[in-house]
């Protein structure tokens, strides 16, 4: 997938076509990602073939109400993230890559995930723990062989990826979380990503018919205005009033001491997007 995630520039620089970043690399040079880099001049994913966990989970924790409830999930993660959030619950694999320069997991193949899943009787792989598209070769490769054996393929998302390499992935996907992480274009500059990438993402995944479901961590003072999830929920009705949406309660993690999110908040909100979609959940609660 070289030709179609990588442009060749003068001087040996490759610019990444992945995420809005369009990171351009010189030889030995890593993307934002920490694991897209220029290796002698040649495209290298340092994840393909990388988990740094697995597990067998119910569907409900990615979380998917709406999709094959009941059924078991085979969870894999990997490591890296296109974005820089500072309350990353998972920062040691998601950021490692990048602040440490450090990549740690266990060799993995396509066809040992898809045994796995097999084995635990689970009925859908789902990519997560990461931000899981910085690895679209291994993502890409095990998705194609999950629809060879009649097992489901999930991704738990950000949605930061261009439109082409999106709808290329697609028809190998049958289920999407993806975190729409706030409604303003501030908030995506404190994190350092663009609303209209991923809502984009969320949008063309709908088109598509992929099962989609969206998950906002509600942060006191960043993001949880009754404004702003008027116009969220609004949004999102434009695709489907039965779009699920799940508002999630934020923990103080990483980097950043905000205390956390009241369930009075969570509550609130969840009563101004029920004015707009059927399905409105809360988690972490």
């Amino acid at each position: 997938m070289e030709s179609m995630l990588w442009t060749r520039l003068t001087d040996g620089r490759l610019r990444c076509g992945l995420c809005a970043h369009a990171c351009v690399l010189s030889p030995g040079q890593r993307g934002r990602c920490g694991v897209r880099c220029n290796h002698e001049g040649q495209p290298l994913s340092l994840v393909d073939g990388l988990v740094t966990g697995v597990q067998s989970d119910p569907v409900e924790k990615k979380p998917l109400y709406h999709f094959l409830p009941g059924s078991r999930t085979f969870s894999v993660g990997s490591a890296g993230c296109n974005f820089s959030c500072r309350f990353c619950q998972n920062h040691h694999i998601s950021r490692d890559p990048l602040e440490q320069e450090r990549i740690r997991g266990h060799e993995a193949t396509p066809e040992m995930l898809v045994e796995a899943a097999l084995r635990t009787s689970c009925r859908s792989l789902a990519f997560t723990y990461n931000e899981p598209l910085v690895g679209y070769e291994f993502v890409y490769d095990t998705a194609r062989l999950l629809k060879e054996v009649g097992l489901a393929t999930v991704l738990v998302t950000n949605g930061q990826i261009e439109k082409d390499s999106w709808l290329h992935l697609l028809q190998y996907i049958d289920a999407v979380n993806i975190d729409l992480k706030g409604f303003t274009q501030a908030f995506y500059d404190w994190i350092g990503g663009d609303l209209e990438t991923t809502k984009a993402a969320i949008a063309m995944a709908a088109e598509e018919g992929v099962h989609v479901e969206v998950t906002t961590l509600v942060i006191p003072g960043k993001n949880d205005s009754a404004a702003e999830m008027a116009a969220e929920a609004e949004w999102l009705a434009g695709i489907s009033a039965e779009l699920p949406l799940h508002l999630s309660r934020y923990f103080p993690r990483y980097q950043v001491k905000i205390p956390m999110t009241p369930v009075e908040t969570l509550q609130r909100l969840k009563q101004v997007a029920e004015a707009r979609l059927r399905f409105v959940h809360l988690g972490n609660i």
